[in-house]
């Protein structure tokens, strides 16, 4: 059994990588000139040199694949045509090219995220029947992603998988959060209380890998994440606990938050950069519940989470030790 991967270098993408292989599968990792494989070399992988319109290599991997991974995406861009390409234009090239050259695919597996859905507002927490509501450019070209992927449900198996944030070893995103606390300052966004959903990677990868061999799962979405939500106060202490430091805790108000965003979006634009805070993503973080319901996926998919949040945190900040990052 072949699996083939899109955005196998990333974070999730890597983690994955070694779930397959590590179930049976022969594993293709689809990478650019320009990526780094330190988290995928030496361990049998296959690399299929390209992105996600190099349509030739796209189609020689896909046509040889059992199953297909669609993990990769846009998360930053320097305008708005640069997520629509990276997440919607993308993922239907993908799409047309597995109708094209293998009809006959056990499953197209689409890692989407909660954005796609939005934040849960007037209710405790989103789940798989909520009708989706995207507040940025980044959730409404997931959402219009996912839009596609079930538009080709009936030439060949798919599900959608959501994943709220993530972490654990190799992410360098929550890595900040622990480097600034680790220097004695934790910042909070606000002053209301604020809600997310989280799920530690070797979690997510499972259920990933269950959403692709379970036969409920076809022409299916899932959230995946932890049973229970976590606030910042949480969140804080388990960090301080974990870490063996106190740290500052200064809340930033949302007016502060919008300005800096303003200014750093405005400053990248002229250096045509891509802004990693800008007006949206500022939207995006003083939201009050990012949180969602793994409900469906315990049901359906027979899933549970292996770590709880401290023990996911636990051997995150182990690993940032061991790699000299904290």
């Amino acid at each position: 059994m072949k699996a083939f991967i899109t955005g196998a270098t990333g974070f999730v993408g890597s983690h994955l990588a070694d779930k397959l292989k590590a179930s049976g599968l022969d594993v293709m990792c689809l990478k650019r000139k320009s990526s780094s494989t330190k988290w995928l070399d030496g361990k049998g992988f296959e690399y299929v040199e390209g992105d996600l319109f190099s349509n030739e290599a796209l189609e020689s991997a896909i046509a040889r694949a059992d199953y297909v991974f669609h993990v990769a995406g846009v998360v930053k861009s320097v305008n708005k045509e640069g997520f629509h390409r990276g997440n919607h234009e993308a993922t239907r090239n993908l799409l047309e090219i597995t109708k094209k050259v293998n009809p006959g695919l056990k499953r197209f597996v689409h890692i989407s995220s909660q954005a796609a859905c939005g934040p849960a507002v007037n209710t405790e927490s989103v789940d798989e029947n909520t009708v989706p509501n995207p507040i940025t450019t980044y959730g409404r070209t997931k959402l219009m992603a996912e839009e596609e992927v079930m538009r080709f449900a009936s030439d060949f198996p798919v599900t959608i998988v959501r994943p709220p944030a993530v972490f654990g070893p190799r992410d360098t995103e929550i890595l900040i959060y622990f480097q600034t606390f680790s220097k004695g300052l934790n910042s909070v966004i606000g002053f209301d209380d604020k809600y997310l959903s989280l799920v530690y990677v070797e979690d997510l990868v499972e259920g990933i890998y269950l959403s692709a061999t379970k036969d409920t799962a076809v022409n299916n979405t899932y959230f995946i994440c932890l049973d229970d939500p976590y606030n910042w106060d949480e969140i804080g202490a388990l960090t301080s606990k974990l870490l063996g430091k106190k740290a500052l805790k200064i809340r930033i108000p949302h007016s502060v938050v919008y300005s800096v965003g303003f200014i750093a979006e405005t400053i990248a634009s002229l250096s045509g950069k891509a802004a990693t805070l800008n007006v949206e993503k500022c939207k995006d973080i003083t939201q009050l519940r990012w949180v969602c319901s793994n409900a469906k996926a315990r049901k359906e998919l027979g899933f549970s989470n292996k770590y709880t949040l401290e023990e996911g945190f636990a051997k995150t900040v182990e690993w940032y030790r061991q790699m000299k990052w904290i």
